[in-house]
């Protein structure tokens, strides 16, 4: 298994979500899967660390996703 973390930036927020997917999966792959649920749905459910957050999809103004090991994704602690 792999874990990633997605950052949503929002009009006015940004949110963190990690997610755990097969190890042959890839982070394009992952982006691909985000991007459809994002067209089919009006909101997105998104697991915080502390409590899971909605979000209005046409709020999203970015998406970027990083691979837990990958030692460029610095993760702050709020």
């Amino acid at each position: 298994m792999k874990e990633f973390i997605v950052c949503y930036t929002l009009e006015n927020d940004i949110k963190r979500e990690r997610i755990m997917k097969e190890a042959d999966i890839s982070k394009e792959q992952v982006i691909q899967e985000i991007v459809e649920k994002i067209e089919q749905r009006k909101y997105l459910l998104m697991k915080g660390d502390h409590r899971d957050y909605w979000i209005d999809c046409s709020s999203i103004r970015y998406i970027g996703v990083h691979e837990k090991a990958d030692p460029k994704c610095n993760l702050m602690k709020r």
